[in-house]
């Protein structure tokens, strides 16, 4: 398939291709439009974002919609207000030339009466997050019996949210007969159930192979203990000037601090977050479109929907728990044909993690030494240097000025010129990285003696203390992210860890004694998955309402000795 017109769209939809510059369909439209447009036949597709699969099923969608009639054809679903926005406004886009087709965004955190009054008035095509969507159907004012056609986008992220029953609501809502289309970037196993479940015979579409990374991203990574981590978040940026990038934290809390030590040591950067209200995040992500930020720094989950095809950099401030994130967060640099960099930040215990993202994403990281301060004061000058030299001077505007400037700056020649212009500009980085140490694990400084052996190696070799808290499988909780957690607690990856043990509610883990005050007074004031954390020195069980309680065993009971009638249980309570 050489063009859009081969794929059977009608005129008016061509010119709107037209107007946007699309000419050559992308893989996985030129798999997608042929099923779409000639069958009803339910679609299961792996596409990375980039990989133009708005229109792989939102034009099709847009073909197909009958205007004469105001009732709901197409619904499609999607994780974030941001995503829902952005394919409404795509498909707006399509069919612009489309005389009574309306496209409807409906979601959270805007006012549901506009929603309603705009569903009154009919849309064929409904676009919006889960829980809007339950929550209008459940008060009749969206009717969905009569779709022709679902699509679900996105749809490892709704279940990673946590959108797995709002979803199972809203399909068994759905007549039986009706096409349903699934896009993922990911194949998890929920993905799986959720296709097992709703999908029938499905044809499946793949653009590249399933968990692969771009091919043109060059993978990164800098080892450095965990209280230096934002150190080379700095020196990342500073040797890179021009850096368009984003940086992905794990928490809502950390994504805030991060950006605010950004902004507050100058640079230009801003947050994304779900505490954020959605004027707020429009604001945000309109800056960071335009290129008047430099710097995101985001979560996994308010990323989403933020679509930009010139990112210079993904800096992963913290690795996912789920590999396959890593993979979709690297694919958003070295798109369109450009070279990208994916950058881990990384402690000596995620070494293992990143082997694990190599052999998912059949890709390579290489490890490289955290930037020197000469190396960057280096990279800086030099740009100094390229932008003096690009600049372009406007003789009318200046020409007033420069018989005072001639005057004011006669004494110096040409070299002294130079050094003092140069100083004015250069002076900060050349204060700040004169005496900077070097922060790679096992680095030698440029101001200390060498130090030998591994940190493992310096620290202690005596005992591990045992420790309980009170959070375990049923939060979400992993080894990796244990780890995580007293780091960030300790502002240290300096800590022993030894042996961890996950139960259902609760969790053991070993650690340095020297650190369990600070662990404990640091780690009881941080919640985890929202569950405000205790942590307390192992006994046989955990004391207190943090004791599970424990279901008789059946074995047990049968292995016990029969009791005489009127002994043993009230004896034993006397």
């Amino acid at each position: 398939m050489n063009n859009f017109k081969e794929a059977g769209f009608q005129p008016q939809i061509l010119k709107a291709l037209d107007d946007l510059g699309f000419s050559t369909p992308t893989p996985i439209q030129a798999e997608a439009f042929p099923i779409l447009l000639s069958s009803s036949q339910d679609i299961l597709a792996f596409a990375q974002t980039g990989t133009g699969k708005t229109a792989a099923f939102g034009l099709p969608a847009v073909q197909l919609t009958d205007v004469e009639d105001k009732f709901v054809q197409t619904l499609i679903l999607c994780p974030t207000r941001e995503l829902c926005l952005q394919i409404t406004s795509d498909l707006q886009s399509y069919s612009k030339y489309i005389k009574g087709l309306e496209v409807l965004a409906v979601y959270g955190g805007s006012s549901m009466d506009t929603q309603i009054r705009a569903l009154k008035k009919g849309a064929q095509i409904v676009v919006g997050t889960p829980g809007r969507v339950k929550d209008l159907i459940n008060r009749n004012k969206l009717v969905i019996d009569r779709i022709s056609r679902v699509i679900l986008d996105e749809a490892d992220e709704m279940l990673s949210m946590g959108f797995q029953e709002d979803l199972d609501e809203i399909l068994v809502s759905t007549p039986e007969e009706k096409q349903t289309l699934l896009f993922s970037a990911t194949m998890s196993k929920r993905v799986e159930e959720i296709t097992n479940k709703y999908l029938h015979n499905p044809a499946k579409l793949t653009v590249a192979k399933v968990n692969t990374a771009a091919k043109n991203v060059s993978h990164v990574y800098y080892m450095v203990h965990a209280r230096d981590k934002y150190e080379v978040l700095k020196r990342i940026a500073d040797l890179a000037p021009t850096i368009y990038g984003i940086v992905f934290c794990r928490t809502r809390k950390q994504t805030k601090e991060i950006a605010s030590k950004l902004m507050g040591d100058g640079y230009n950067a801003d947050a994304l977050h779900g505490d954020m209200s959605q004027a707020q995040r429009d604001e945000v992500m309109a800056r960071f479109r335009s290129r008047q930020l430099q710097i995101l720094v985001a979560t996994d989950v308010a990323a989403r929907g933020l679509d930009v095809d010139d990112l210079t950099h993904v800096i992963n401030f913290e690795l996912p728990d789920d590999d396959e994130v890593y993979i979709h967060r690297s694919g958003r640099t070295g798109r369109a044909g450009k070279s990208g960099i994916s950058i881990a930040i990384i402690h000596t215990r995620e070494s293992r993690k990143l082997k694990d993202i190599e052999h998912k994403g059949n890709i390579r990281f290489e490890q490289q030494m955290v930037p020197t301060g000469k190396e960057i004061c280096t990279q800086q000058l030099y740009a100094l240097i390229d932008k003096i030299e690009k600049v372009e001077v406007d003789e009318r505007l200046i020409e007033p000025f420069l018989p005072h400037i001639y005057e004011k700056l006669s004494w110096l020649d040409r070299e002294q010129l130079i050094k003092h212009f140069v100083s004015a500009e250069f002076n900060r980085f050349l204060a700040y990285y004169k005496n900077a140490r070097d922060i790679n694990i096992g680095g030698k400084s440029d101001n200390k003696k060498e130090v030998k052996g591994s940190p493992r190696e310096r620290r202690s070799r005596g005992p591990l203390e045992r420790l309980f808290i009170n959070v375990g499988n049923k939060d979400n909780l992993t080894p990796h992210r244990l780890i995580g957690f007293i780091n960030e607690a300790l502002d240290s990856g300096d800590a022993n860890i030894g042996k961890i043990e996950i139960y259902k509610k609760f969790s053991f883990f070993e650690i340095d004694p020297e650190v369990v005050e600070k662990l404990v007074k640091n780690g009881s004031k941080m919640a985890f998955e929202g569950v405000e954390i205790s942590i307390e020195p192992s006994k046989d069980k955990p004391t207190g309402a943090f004791l599970p309680k424990k279901k008789k065993s059946k074995r047990r009971n049968d292995e016990r000795p029969a009791r005489k009638k009127g002994g043993g249980r009230r004896d034993r309570r006397k």
